[in-house]
């Protein structure tokens, strides 16, 4: 095959792509306690057809302890070749406020060639990525190929990390293909080479043994809830800045654009200030970042007189890609306790860490990725950072540090990955498979 008949190929796979995508979008598969687990489990099933039917000789659910199974596909590499593993992952985040939306969470909506809908870039994108650039072969591939679609990355990817370090032979590879990232605008091709850390914890306030009248005892009587406040205000300084000791800023060397480009990125509105101090990639990837994600507090429609006896908060920590996510959870919950007023009682539970990256120097893979996506794209990529981490990859460079990892994807800045109405260009879609079908061709052939 010619780099002309694979633009072809994916050029004529992609109405089938998006009707593929909608199908995907349509199962609510949330992986987070409390969801339907049947809906999950049909997402593994529909993923599993499919990779099927991208022409993979062996493709199968593997049991993976404590999460939803993991969909594998195997093709054995021609003589010679090398082999490429290709991961994504089929779960999604929760939908959040029905009434944010424009259009159904899980009721794909194509508008002015986007597809809406919670998971259609994160990551469901990714899948759609590796079957649409798979088919353009037909079954007859230049490289060896494994693919690995993860069920529970959103809520807690570590469960994977141990799969992969007790079953290194099952996915190991020359270079391993994430896409679960994107461009920092539609059309601004770009390698993420950096992606920061996380941590998260749930932290439990408690003051009384049950809820009172606020009447009868407000006053003396300690609220949990306004212990919690005060407690988490405490983290960041008047300027957005972190006051939790362990927590420096940081500087990284990159390009992130302008405050006013970010501004416009992010939505923030006008009159609105930008948080913290430096520049917009320093606060992004090269320092920490503390965010509630989450209150359990009596709803402001559900509010009653009363004296709050208990109130909790899930914090999440976004951490350089250098640095421990544990040492930086052991700083915050240790900032938080020191917080805590009037003696209140604080539990901590439901953790969950995931390490960040940094890619080394590029080889052969990533320079027959920037062949690829150059002619995709019509640009040379860029090396850009991610906020977001990907629990796994910090794994799969620790497993395997001579693989080259690769990550990029069709999740533009713009997607609202994580937000109402999240979205997938299609065209970038298209792009971004070209790109990796260009690069099967190109990686087989060196």
């Amino acid at each position: 095959m010619t780099p002309g008949d694979i633009e072809d190929a994916v050029a004529a796979a992609m109405p089938r792509a998006v009707e593929d995508l909608k199908a995907l979008v349509s199962i609510p598969s949330v992986a987070f306690p409390g969801h339907p687990e049947e809906e999950v489990r049909r997402a593994a099933a529909a993923v599993e057809s499919l990779l099927r039917d991208a022409g993979l000789p062996t493709v199968r659910q593997i049991p993976v302890a404590g999460s939803f199974p993991a969909v594998y596909a195997e093709a054995p590499a021609p003589p010679g070749a090398p082999t490429v593993l290709l991961y994504a992952h089929y779960d999604v985040q929760p939908p959040g406020d029905p009434a944010l939306w424009d259009t159904p969470a899980f009721e794909p909506t194509e508008i002015d060639g986007a597809v809406y809908g919670r998971g259609a870039a994160d990551d469901k994108s990714g899948i759609i990525t590796h079957l649409t650039a798979l088919r353009a072969f037909d079954g007859d591939f230049p490289v060896g190929v494994r693919v690995i679609i993860e069920g529970q990355e959103e809520y807690a990817g570590e469960r994977l990390e141990r799969f992969v370090e007790e079953n290194p032979e099952l996915v190991r590879a020359d270079a391993i293909i994430v896409a679960d990232c994107g461009n920092p605008a539609v059309g601004d091709p770009a390698v993420t080479t950096s992606l920061r850390g996380m941590a998260a914890v749930t932290v439990e306030v408690r003051t009384l043994k049950d809820a009172l009248h606020s009447g009868a005892f407000g006053g003396p009587a300690p609220d949990a809830l306004s212990a919690l406040m005060r407690m988490l205000v405490a983290l960041h300084d008047d300027n957005g800045d972190l006051r939790v000791p362990g927590l420096e800023k940081g500087v990284f060397d990159g390009d992130a654009g302008t405050d006013e480009e970010f501004r416009a990125g992010a939505g923030v509105l006008d009159g609105v200030s930008l948080v913290g101090t430096g520049s917009i990639a320093d606060r992004i990837w090269g320092s920490y970042a503390i965010t509630v994600t989450g209150l359990d507090v009596p709803t402001v429609s559900g509010a009653v007189n009363a004296i709050q006896a208990v109130a909790r908060a899930r914090v999440t920590i976004r951490i350089p890609a250098a640095n421990d996510p544990k040492t930086a959870l052991s700083d915050v919950t240790a900032f938080l306790e020191a917080q805590a007023p009037w003696g209140v009682h604080v539990t901590f539970s439901d953790v969950s860490v995931g390490s960040g990256f940094q890619a080394p120097a590029g080889g052969p893979a990533r320079a027959a990725l920037d062949r690829a996506m150059t002619r995709a794209f019509g640009r040379e990529p860029r090396d850009v950072g991610q906020g977001g981490g990907i629990p796994l990859v910090a794994t799969l460079q620790r497993q395997f540090p001579e693989a080259e990892l690769l990550l990029f994807g069709a999740e533009d800045e713009a997607a609202r990955i994580h937000a109402p109405n999240e979205r997938v260009v299609i065209d970038e879609l298209r792009r971004v498979a070209t790109t990796e079908a260009l690069f099967l061709l190109e990686y087989g052939a060196s």
